[in-house]
C-alpha cells in the first residue's frame, strides 16, 4: 500500500520553507511521502501536487476555485500562516475540502513588528539616521518628532496580535483605544484601554492608527481615500496584517501630499512595491512582509501546519479549521 501524500507549495518568487523540509519531515516521519512544488500561481500545479492528499501552502501563493478544481483527493488545505485570504475557502467548501490556518504563531513577533514600526514613524529614526550618515547633524525632522506618552494609539481589530499590541502599547505610555465590532462590551475594561464604537470615531483620534483584523469581501479596502482623510494630519498607519485592507493608491497619495505623516508597512496591496516611484514615496516605512519571521516562530508554524497535515491523511481529527467543512 503506497504511502499517503503530503505536496509543500511554496511561492516561487520568494520561498520562505526550506529546501528539503526538514521541519516538517520532523514531525511526519515515515507515515506519509512529503515533496515541495515552487509556484507563481495555481496554474503552476503539476499533476504530482494536484493528485496530493494533503496540501500545506505558503503565503503569497494563491489557490483559487480554478486550482482547487484539480485536486483529485485532497483531504485539507492548510495556509502556513494567520491569514487565509488567498485561499478560496468557498470553492474548498463545495468540495468538501477543509482549509485550515495556523492561528497561533509569531503573535509575539508581528506585535514587536508593529510596535518597532510606529516608533521608527514617531521618533523619525529612518530620517535621522540617513541625515547622521550623510554627515548632518542638525535634527532636521524636529518638528515630526513625537512624544509616546499620552499618544493616541488606534488599534482595528482586537484579536490575539491586535491584543498583544494593545499591551505592548500601553507599556510604553500610549493611550490605547481600540475599534472591533466583533467584541462584547467589557473587553476593554479587562485590558485597561478604551474603545470607539465606530471605524471613523477612532481615525479622528488616533496619533497611531495600527491594523489588525483579517482581509475578507467587508475590510478590503477599510482604510481608502474617505478613511484617511478623517486621520489628522499627524497620524502614521501601521499594517502588520493584509496589504489589501489598505488602498494602496489612496495612501500613497496621501502620503505624496503631505495629508498623513508617515506610514509603515510589513505588508502592501499587491505586494511588493511596484514601481521606483511607489519605492520613492516619502514618509514610508515597508518591511517585505517580514513581521512574521523569526527563527522560533517559522519553527512554531511549520510543526503546526504538519501535525494538521498528519492528521488529515490519517483520519485523525483536524483543527483550526477556517471553512466550516469538517
Amino acid at each position: 500500500m503506497s504511502l499517503p501524500h503530503i505536496a509543500v507549495i511554496d511561492w516561487r518568487a520568494s520561498p520562505q520553507g526550506d529546501d528539503d523540509c526538514s521541519i516538517e519531515r520532523s514531525v511526519i516521519g515515515s507515515t506519509a511521502r512529503l515533496t515541495r512544488h515552487l509556484c507563481d500561481t495555481d496554474a503552476d500545479l503539476d499533476d504530482e501536487a494536484a493528485g496530493a492528499d494533503a496540501i500545506i501552502l505558503w503565503h503569497n501563493m494563491p489557490l483559487t476555485a480554478r486550482g482547487i478544481s484539480r485536486l483529485v483527493k485532497c483531504r485539507a488545505i492548510i495556509r502556513n500562516g494567520v491569514g487565509y485570504d488567498s485561499v478560496d475557502t468557498t470553492a474548498a467548501r463545495a468540495r468538501g475540502i477543509p482549509v485550515c490556518n495556523v492561528p497561533d504563531y509569531g503573535t509575539e513577533e508581528v506585535a514587536d513588528h508593529a510596535i518597532a514600526l510606529a516608533l521608527a514613524l514617531c521618533r523619525q529614526l529612518f530620517p535621522l539616521d540617513a541625515e547622521a550618515k550623510a554627515l548632518g547633524w542638525e535634527i532636521k525632522v524636529r518638528g515630526k518628532l513625537r512624544r509616546l506618552r499620552g499618544l493616541n494609539f488606534g488599534i482595528v481589530g482586537l484579536g490575539r496580535i491586535g491584543t498583544a499590541t494593545a499591551l505592548r502599547a500601553k507599556a510604553l505610555g500610549f493611550r490605547v483605544v481600540f475599534y472591533d465590532p466583533c467584541l462584547p462590551n467589557g473587553a476593554d475594561k479587562a485590558l485597561g484601554i478604551e474603545r470607539a464604537r465606530s471605524l471613523d470615531e477612532l481615525l479622528m483620534q488616533a496619533g497611531v492608527l495600527s491594523l489588525h483584523c483579517p482581509l475578507n469581501d467587508t475590510t478590503r479596502h477599510l482604510i481608502g481615500a474617505r478613511e484617511l482623510a478623517l486621520l489628522p494630519e499627524s497620524a502614521h498607519v501601521v499594517n502588520t496584517a493584509r496589504g489589501g485592507l489598505i488602498d494602496k493608491t489612496a495612501l500613497l497619495a496621501a502620503l505624496l501630499e503631505g495629508r498623513i505623516a508617515g506610514a509603515g508597512l510589513d505588508v502592501i496591496e499587491d505586494e511588493p512595491l511596484r514601481t521606483p516611484e511607489e519605492a520613492a514615496t516619502p514618509n514610508l516605512i515597508v518591511t517585505c512582509h517580514a513581521a512574521y519571521y523569526s527563527g522560533m516562530s517559522v519553527v512554531e508554524m511549520s510543526r503546526t501546519s504538519a501535525r494538521i497535515a498528519l492528521a488529515a491523511v490519517t483520519g485523525a481529527p483536524l483543527f483550526n479549521v477556517v471553512n466550516g467543512v469538517v
